[in-house]
């Protein structure tokens, strides 16, 4: 795990035990925290590859459903013109969905959210 990705493990046990620096823990109580963690935690989509935790994923189905229901509603829909945009496909093609990455500013998330929302200003 801390050769796969240190970074992720130190926000982990941080957030879940407290442990600000894990190397001074005993390196068995170490490994034993490290097994607890949860699937969602940020080394264990890390290691699995996972675009997003299963709720965040859960979330966008149930939205892009909720999308696709107005969306038919609409003359475009009933021509089947100008679907909605996925943003569970958006998830699995973009690869800045690790969530151990940050932003340097706010241009570089507002460019991120607007790829990952079809340009849309939401906020």
């Amino acid at each position: 795990m801390v050769a796969l990705d240190e970074t992720a493990l130190i926000c982990d046990f941080a957030e879940r035990y407290h442990v600000l620096d894990w190397r001074a823990l005993p390196v068995r109580t170490a490994a034993a925290l490290a097994a607890g963690l949860e699937a969602d935690s940020r080394i264990a989509k890390r290691i699995s590859g996972a675009a997003a935790d299963v709720q965040t994923m859960l979330l966008a189905m149930i939205t892009d459903a909720l999308h696709v229901i107005a969306w038919q509603n609409t003359k475009d829909g009933v021509k089947g013109r100008n679907p909605p945009k996925s943003i569970v496909q958006a998830i699995l093609a973009n690869d800045r969905c690790s969530f151990t990455e940050g932003f340097r500013s706010v241009d570089e998330f507002n460019a991120w959210r607007a790829s990952m929302t079809g340009g849309e200003n939401n906020g």
